[in-house]
C-alpha cells in the first residue's frame, strides 16, 4: 500500500470496515459539489470517499485530488482519463470499461503504484482509446454488446429508450480490446 492508508485503492473495503458512506460529487446529485465542500464532507464521521461525476477533469477535481483528507478515497471516474486521474491521486477507479479489460486496469494500477510510468502511460493511452470506442454510443449499449460477443452475458439487450449498439461500434470496441492483448 503505497501511502500506508488501510484499504488504499479499495474504497468499498473502507465502507465495509468503517460502516462508512460515500459522498457524491459532480452533477449526479443535481448540484455540483466543489473541492471545498467535498473536503468538508470527508471530515464527517463515516464518509470514506466520493466518486465525482463531472464528465471532465476540472479545477475542483485537481484541487480535491491534490489535498485529500486522510482515509478519504476518490476513485477515477472518467473511463477516458484513468491514467491522468491516478497521477493526480485517484484511488482505483469506478469505470464501465473495467468490465471489459479488468486485467489491463489492474496492470495500470500496479504500474502507477510501483512508479512504472513508462509502462503505465502507454497502457493508459490504449485504455483511453477503448473508452472512446465504448462511449461512441450511449452507455451501456457497447459494453453489453461486447460482453455478449465474448459470451460473458446472454444478450446485448438494453432497456428503452436506449437502442442496442451498432455493429460498427461493437467491432471497434472489440478491435481496441484485441489491441490491448496484442
Amino acid at each position: 500500500m503505497p501511502d500506508g492508508r488501510p484499504g488504499h485503492r479499495r474504497p468499498g473495503g473502507w465502507r465495509r470496515r468503517h460502516g462508512g458512506r460515500c459522498a457524491c460529487g459532480g452533477t449526479s446529485t443535481g448540484q455540483p459539489l466543489g473541492a471545498r465542500t467535498l473536503r468538508q464532507l470527508a471530515l464527517m464521521r463515516g464518509v470514506v470517499g466520493a466518486k465525482l461525476a463531472t464528465g471532465s477533469v476540472d479545477q475542483d477535481a485537481v484541487e480535491l485530488l491534490g489535498y485529500l483528507p486522510p482515509d478519504f478515497a476518490v476513485p477515477a471516474w472518467e473511463d477516458a482519463f484513468p491514467a491522468p486521474l491516478l497521477a493526480l491521486g485517484a484511488a482505483g477507479g469506478v469505470l464501465a470499461t473495467g468490465h471489459l479489460a479488468t486485467p489491463c486496469f489492474v496492470e495500470l494500477l500496479d504500474d502507477w503504484d510501483k512508479g512504472n510510468v513508462e509502462f503505465a502511460r502507454p497502457l493508459g493511452h490504449r485504455l483511453a482509446t477503448l473508452a472512446q470506442a465504448v462511449f461512441s454510443e450511449p452507455n451501456p449499449a457497447v459494453v453489453k454488446a461486447v460482453l455478449a460477443a465474448q459470451g460473458r452475458i446472454p444478450t446485448p439487450a438494453v432497456r428503452l429508450p436506449l437502442l442496442p449498439a451498432s455493429e460498427a461500434a461493437t467491432a471497434r470496441a472489440l478491435d481496441c480490446l484485441a489491441a490491448l492483448d496484442g
